[in-house]
């Protein structure tokens, strides 16, 4: 399989760049959408790599925050039969919390709703394809994370601590093991690894892939993740967006070269 980032944080091959995150994917002749970014910036970058996203057969929303949702009317503008894969629950309900500020971080409003044909909302562990897995978080307690990292939803006029439930982990089986896209890991890239092995039994982890929510993270909690990770057995760690320059650095001196920077227009075969 292969992964082509259209959208993220750094630039390169002389691609745009913003702070969002979309992912291309090849795997068994299908071409798959992992969000859309922050804008049709993705668009216009897959435009610019050759790559045709009127071909993709499924897009993937990975979590209800506008930085991997605003760019969906661009892709349905230019796909027109494709549906989109959203959690159960994902709505414009997420907020971050900061002293005498709550700060909107959910889809553009009104943008699920005007796409609603398109949009397909699926619970439990979904398969869209052959070796295509959607997993929902099965971890208990995750609400505490999001009450300690600002982040609640609005549910029925009450504040509530996100739990993390409108995100998913996009599981792509392949040869050499399960490749797992999780595009900020709000509830721990070990975690999340940890989840997928719990949902595939005995399959070894070939990588990770994606933000990892480190940019605002303490340097010793920034390195207790990265043994965490490494204890895991996952083989590979490919990382970007909200990890964040400092995360990164952090990362690889705990992991050495087994983590990769990526950033938009890398491709990474696997």
């Amino acid at each position: 399989m292969r992964i082509t980032v259209l959208s993220d944080n750094l630039p390169a091959r002389g691609l745009e760049a913003e702070w969002g995150l979309s992912l291309y994917l090849e795997y068994q002749g299908h071409a798959l959408l992992l969000d859309t970014g922050a804008s049709d910036l993705f668009a216009r970058n897959a435009d610019a790599l050759g790559l045709d996203l009127g071909a993709v057969a499924l897009g993937v929303l990975s979590h209800a925050h506008w930085d991997h949702a605003d760019g969906m009317d661009a892709f349905f503008a230019r796909n027109a039969a494709a549906p989109f894969y959203l959690r159960q629950g994902c709505g414009e309900t997420c907020f971050d919390h900061f002293p005498g500020l709550w700060r909107y971080e959910g889809p553009r409003r009104g943008l699920l709703a005007r796409f609603a044909s398109r949009i397909r909302y699926v619970e439990g562990a979904f398969s869209p394809l052959p070796g295509v897995t959607l997993l929902p978080h099965t971890t208990p307690g995750l609400e505490q994370k999001g009450a300690a990292a600002g982040m609640f939803r609005l549910e029925g006029g009450q504040w509530v601590p996100d739990d993390f439930s409108h995100e998913q982990t996009l599981v792509l089986d392949t040869p050499r093991g399960l490749v797992l896209c999780n595009s900020c890991c709000h509830a721990g890239a070990d975690t999340v690894v940890r989840e997928v092995q719990a949902a595939f039994p005995g399959r070894p982890i070939r990588a990770i892939v994606g933000g990892f929510h480190l940019y605002a993270t303490p340097d010793q909690e920034v390195r207790a993740l990265a043994r965490r990770l490494r204890d895991t057995g996952v083989e590979r760690v490919l990382t970007g967006h909200c990890t964040g320059e400092r995360g990164f650095a952090l990362l690889r001196e705990e992991l050495g070269e087994m983590v990769e920077q990526f950033s938009t227009g890398l491709v990474v075969e696997l």
